[in-house]
């Protein structure tokens, strides 16, 4: 029988003994959307304490999800770490968001408490705000460079308004909100030509956006991502510059679509968005 231990014995003297532990808790949650089966799925784990790098990267790629986040207790704070199905990453919007909702919906803490994380970027906040969650996020804000070799033809552009680079990840403006719609990238080529992801946005044609975009990070294990909130304090921070505005509405126009209200303020990304829980899932190793 799996998960036991059968002691000899006649059917009178039968025994058994559970050689797992007590099962952890994951909730799979649905991040910068109002309704189900749409924006980005996180899954969220709540660890009393901090486990092993190796098993907490074993059980993203079980969950197979963008990211999974893990959080535990450190003090006056809390520590958060986030994993691809394939490497640990230093920043991510919605499975911070989505481990917020988890935290004030299922795990006790006060709903109208401010979040502290500590993370490999830093410290960073979620706030509810009516029936949102603002993060307060750091910008690495893109700087103007040619593009790499073999990295526009990956992703299929030829025309290009702007290309740049941070630490993490390149940004490319494209005429149109079409152009960003019909993108089809070789994410075999692409992953390459990537530290880690590549953003592609244009003007929104749409009254109620500002603009649009779509991400790919094949290099992390993401072909595409739904919506990356990470992704929008740099293209938020370039649209902000360029629009003159400091609060901007956000489509990240993936097949499942989300939406991100971004505000630009002292050089940090207010990122505001809604979350939604659709699974709770028991682990038992």
């Amino acid at each position: 029988m799996p998960g036991c231990a059968c002691l000899p014995g006649g059917p009178s003297h039968f025994l058994l003994v559970k050689i797992f532990t007590m099962p952890r808790t994951l909730y799979q949650v649905d991040a910068f959307t109002s309704k189900p089966f749409a924006g980005n799925p996180a899954a969220v784990c709540w660890l009393d304490e901090p486990v092993d790098a190796e098993w907490m990267q074993q059980v993203a790629a079980e969950m197979n999800l963008a990211e999974t986040a893990f959080v535990h207790p450190e003090g006056d704070s809390l520590r958060l770490r986030w994993f691809t199905p394939a490497v640990e990453v230093d920043l991510c919007g919605h499975a911070t968001l989505a481990t917020a909702h988890t935290l004030w919906q299922h795990q006790g803490f006060p709903q109208d408490q401010t979040l502290r994380f500590e993370t490999h970027s830093g410290t960073l906040t979620a706030s509810p705000l009516g029936d949102r969650i603002e993060l307060d996020f750091p910008i690495a804000a893109a700087e103007e460079t040619p593009p790499l070799d073999g990295l526009l033809e990956s992703l299929g552009i030829g025309d290009f308004t702007f290309c740049g680079k941070n630490a993490w990840d390149w940004l490319i403006e494209v005429p149109t909100a079409d152009d960003v719609r019909r993108l089809n990238p070789n994410h075999a080529l692409l992953a390459p030509v990537t530290s880690r992801g590549v953003m592609v946005t244009a003007r929104s044609d749409a009254p109620e956006y500002d603009f649009i975009s779509r991400f790919f990070a094949p290099a992390a294990g993401i072909p595409e991502d739904p919506v990356t909130g990470s992704a929008h304090c740099v293209v938020g921070e370039y649209w902000s510059r360029k629009l003159d505005k400091k609060i901007l509405q956000a489509y990240q126009a993936s097949p499942r679509g989300g939406e991100v209200e971004v505000e630009v303020r002292n050089k940090r990304a207010l990122l505001r968005g809604h979350a939604v829980v659709v699974a709770k899932i028991e682990l038992f190793v």
